[in-house]
């Protein structure tokens, strides 16, 4: 069994029914999220979960150690992709989705979101599950191991809502290879609300807005 991964939780009101599991990005922890909680005005209660990322070597950082999701070998991000390191982020993500389920939270209600690297792990694991979501929210990332996601995406993960942003001069995440992503997932049959933004490789008020009608609509349909 896949231990919990440590993290942050907070509750924007009293027994909350809906929870987002948001991850971080490459180098930084749970807590770097955390102000996003109190900046959306969402119409009911929230358990948001921050996880930190386990510590490992990052190649394409000389080996330094620091929280990462997953392995980077390359300068181009998608090339040389870290496959094991990319699954076993997925398990330790099923961990908490099975977590906030155990704790009453119907999967429908439970949504996954990140940054970058974050947003990687959330979209390879919201398109494996054999239930949908609440939603996925993708931020200035990518699709990884798209040969592998055509032959293991679910038929059921199709109706998980996707949300995907980027920013037009990611120096970090390039403008085209989120796009491509964001076209590989229309052509598998998923919905894809996509936003670019005049930022680099980070999150910008207006988009924090898109977020936040984003997962209101969603929440109303839920």
């Amino acid at each position: 069994m896949t231990s919990i991964l440590p993290h942050i939780a907070l509750e924007s009101g009293r027994q909350p029914q809906h929870s987002i599991i948001w991850l971080h990005g490459l180098g930084a922890d749970g807590q770097d999220f955390v102000p996003v909680a109190g900046e959306l005005n969402l119409p009911v209660a929230i358990r948001y979960i921050f996880p930190h990322a386990p510590q490992r070597p990052v190649t394409i950082n000389g080996g330094f150690v620091m929280r990462a999701w997953y392995d980077i070998a390359h300068p181009s991000i998608d090339a040389q992709q870290d496959e094991e390191g990319i699954y076993d982020s997925q398990a330790a993500v099923e961990a908490l989705i099975a977590q906030e389920v155990a704790r009453g939270i119907a999967p429908g209600n439970i949504f996954l979101a990140g940054f970058s690297q974050g947003g990687v792990i959330a979209l390879h694991t919201a398109l494996r599950q054999t239930v949908p979501l609440g939603g996925v929210l993708a931020l200035s990332a990518y699709l990884p191991l798209v040969e592998n996601a055509t032959d293991e995406a679910s038929v059921y993960a199709r109706q998980t809502p996707i949300f995907m942003a980027h920013g037009r001069s990611d120096p970090v995440v390039p403008y085209e290879l989120g796009a491509a992503s964001r076209d590989t997932l229309l052509e598998l049959g998923y919905t894809v609300e996509w936003h670019e933004y005049g930022m680099p490789h980070s999150v910008c008020e207006e988009e924090l807005r898109d977020i936040e009608a984003w997962l209101t609509r969603q929440l109303k349909n839920a």
